[in-house]
This record gives C-alpha cells, sequence and structure tokens, in this order.
C-alpha cells in the first residue's frame, strides 16, 4: 500500500494567516514613537473627557445667560471657543485689570491736584507732589 500524502492547508486558510502578520507589523509602526508622549496625551485626555463642544462654538451662545463672560468676550474681541482657548487666565486677568489700574492712577493723581486723596493715599500726594514740583 501506498502512503498518502500529508494534505496542505487550503488556499483560503493560508490567506487569513499571511493576512494576519501583515496587521501586526502595520500595527507595531502605527505607534507612536515617543512613550512619553503617548503618556501626556492619555493623561490630559483621560482627566478632561471627551470634549463636549467644538471649536467654532459660538461664545455668544454657549454663554448666553452670562452678561459678564460676555462682556469679557467683547473686550478680548473673541468669538469661538477656539479664539478663547489661546489665553490663560493670568492673561484675562492681567489685560481686564490694566484699563481699571490705569483708571485708578488718574484719578489718584486728579484727586492730588487738588490736594486731596482716597482713604490710607496721603503718601501718594505727597510723592505725587515732589515729582510735579520738579518737573
Amino acid at each position: 500500500m501506498a502512503k498518502k500524502k500529508a494534505a496542505s492547508k487550503p488556499a483560503k486558510a493560508r490567506q487569513k494567516t499571511k493576512g494576519a502578520g501583515t496587521k501586526k507589523r502595520q500595527a507595531k509602526s502605527a505607534r507612536p514613537k515617543s512613550a512619553a508622549k503617548k503618556a501626556a496625551r492619555a493623561t490630559d485626555d483621560a482627566a478632561i473627557g471627551r470634549v463636549l463642544v467644538s471649536q467654532e462654538e459660538k461664545l455668544y451662545m454657549l454663554f448666553k445667560e452670562d452678561y459678564h463672560a460676555r462682556q469679557i468676550f467683547e473686550f478680548l474681541r473673541v468669538e469661538t471657543v477656539k479664539d478663547l482657548e489661546e489665553f490663560s487666565p493670568q492673561q484675562i486677568v492681567k489685560l481686564l485689570s490694566q484699563p481699571i489700574q490705569a483708571t485708578v492712577l488718574r484719578i489718584r493723581r486728579k484727586l492730588a491736584d487738588k490736594n486731596r486723596h482716597l482713604a490710607d493715599d496721603a503718601e501718594f500726594v505727597v510723592e505725587y507732589k515732589k515729582s510735579t514740583a520738579n518737573k
């Protein structure tokens, strides 16, 4: 009796196993090169969660019931979430407080010209008078 040859795998089975190997190689090449970048991105995304509004969302619609927030957006000249995200909280406070500080200084100078001062501000009047006398 003659020995039978071992049956080889059908063509379909060979294609499946061949494709599985290329998928593994493709998945490895698609990974980020730096583990630090991947970890940083993962922690930021996980901590914040999924974005609920687009960058193109109009701030007016998002804050339509908050008049003061809309006043700040108008002062900063921003209209969308993307525009607003370019500012840090500290930058916004600094930009908003500069006109107030300048106005208070003008008030203090005007009062000092008339020999008057705000509460606990007599020292400013003396210094201001000395500086204007030297000019």
